[in-house]
């Protein structure tokens, strides 16, 4: 009973941090257009030999390298009950006071250490996974103090402000516990990717596994760096594009990239568009299609993976097990190209001219089968598994990640305040509420009990449904106007909370 408690509870979380990460994910394919474009017009100087190449690459990588603090914001302010801007600069002040104090220019300061002695893994901090220990962190903290009042003497200090005062604190001792553990985390998959190495296109196809099941952490560096870098002699990268090394050997840790990342993810694109309800396809249309296209293009998967990492795990543990297969075949068939920004079509045209290049456009087979693997692979797990990916309709809808499109600027209507508060009536009145968001077309609840539901004069109040989805969530069906309804029955418990 406990395990399903806990079951129950964590669907409608990991929805949460799926749709705040939808802020942050949507600037992506942007930005790596930009790259791509920049690394098309000057692919050996990255802007060294063209201006134009610069202003493009350093404006992309403006955004690609700033991830971590794009993650902490748009987590802390999506995963706090109100959404209000305080949130957002608590999420800040946690990114900023982690990575400021494991910095390794700092911590020499700190614990009286040389730069040198340090591990490699503090130069590696700013990811996305520190921005999002960051946004919950600071989201945690807003919930729970953001309506804390002070003595008089203090009160400018008291509320949302104090929120970011105790954020900074809790991140101090945040960062001790990450001063520990990061480096065992970092060092032992360095220490892993190095014993792999060994192994062949074996070795291949597990890296490819690891490396996208590590993408949520920011972890997939550390065994990035065994493997394309020089960190232990390998260079794949390096020693591609200079072709050097082996025929059909070199370039093995990139080129099972290729058929994912311009085939395979755009063919999931599809799937999870198709199994989209038909009246959210619109919605979520251009969210696949643009990321589809980055990915084909420039390589950059994360706009798509991002939307089902969360909302839907098998979904991403099951990319992870295409992605090794990808590797690990095209390894065994030493198949191989490089890139030097990422495992798009404008990387892929480039490489396939260095002469140690063996076979690439066997690749482009490869691809055509993955899309295959990856569209039937993603509509048999979302069908049969009933998974949440954006506009999906069901218990689990992953509709929760798409925010709403309508219009700030209208007003809310006497009409949306008595439906707010029948609404409330049927839910068990203000202290049932713990918490309220809305997707595109429902209210999204966390209450204490759903026992106490009334769903028949919810319906009678004009929702088109309830669904309970658990002892503590529940979600009312109201239509394209939710939002109008919600900031009303937001301002209805904000009335009632002031009595």
């Amino acid at each position: 009973m406990t395990n399903k408690k806990g079951v129950n509870n964590m669907y409608p979380y990991l929805q949460r941090l799926g749709r705040s990460l939808m802020l942050p994910v949507a600037v992506l394919p942007v930005a790596a257009l930009m790259l791509g474009i920049g690394y098309a017009i000057d692919p050996q100087g990255w802007g060294g030999n063209n201006q134009l190449s610069a202003l493009l690459v350093t404006a992309g990588d403006t955004i690609l390298s700033n991830l971590g603090i794009l993650f902490a914001l748009g987590v802390a302010l999506g995963m706090s009950n109100d959404r209000d801007g305080s949130s957002a600069l608590s999420g800040m002040v946690a990114f900023l006071m982690v990575t400021t104090l494991l910095n390794p220019d700092k911590l020499t300061n700190i614990v009286g250490i040389p730069v040198e002695e340090f591990s490699s893994a503090f130069t590696k901090i700013n990811n996305p996974f520190i921005g999002m220990i960051s946004g919950l962190t600071a989201a945690s903290v807003y919930n729970k103090f953001s309506k804390t009042r002070l003595p008089d003497a203090f009160a400018f200090f008291a509320g949302r402000r104090l929120v970011p005062i105790i954020t900074s604190l809790v991140m101090v001792l945040v960062s001790g516990i990450l001063y520990f553990v990061w480096p065992l985390v970092y060092d032992g998959l360095v220490s892993f990717g190095t014993w792999i190495s060994g192994m062949g296109w074996f070795g291949a196809a597990l890296y490819g596994f690891f490396n996208r099941l590590l993408i949520p952490t920011g972890l997939h560096h550390a065994l990035n760096a065994v493997f394309w870098f020089d960190l232990i002699g390998i260079n794949d990268i390096g020693n591609f594009w200079q072709s050097a090394g082996v025929k059909g050997v070199t370039g093995m840790y990139q080129a099972g990239f290729f058929p994912v990342m311009m085939f395979g993810l755009p063919a999931a694109c599809l799937a999870m568009y198709r199994k989209a309800d038909p009246k959210y396809r619109k919605q979520v249309g251009s969210l696949y299609l643009a990321a589809a296209v980055t990915a084909f293009v420039t390589g950059v998967t994360e706009p798509i993976e991002f939307t089902f990492m969360f909302v839907a795990p098998v979904l991403f543990l099951a990319h992870a097990f295409l992605t090794m297969l990808s590797l690990g075949f095209a390894a065994l068939m030493q198949w191989t190209a490089g890139f030097g920004f990422s495992a798009g079509a404008i990387d892929f045209a480039l490489s396939s001219q260095v002469p140690i290049a063996n076979k690439p456009f066997m690749l482009l087979l490869q691809g055509l089968v993955f899309a295959g693997l990856y569209y039937v692979v993603f509509s048999f797990l979302i069908e049969k598994m009933d998974l949440a990916s954006p506009g999906r309709k069901g218990p689990l809808a992953g509709e929760g990640v798409i925010e709403s499109n309508e219009s700030v600027e209208s007003t809310t209507s006497e009409k949306e305040y008595q439906q707010a508060r029948k609404i409330l009536e049927g839910l068990g009145g203000k202290n049932n509420i713990d918490n309220l968001t809305n997707c595109a077309t429902r209210l999204r609840l966390n209450v204490k009990n759903t026992d106490i539901i009334d769903q028949e004069k919810i319906q009678n109040a004009g929702a088109a449904g309830v669904k309970i989805m658990g002892k503590n969530s529940a979600h009312v069906i109201i239509g394209t106007n939710v939002q109008f309804v919600a900031d009303a029955l937001q301002d209805v418990l904000d009335e009632e909370n002031k009595d």
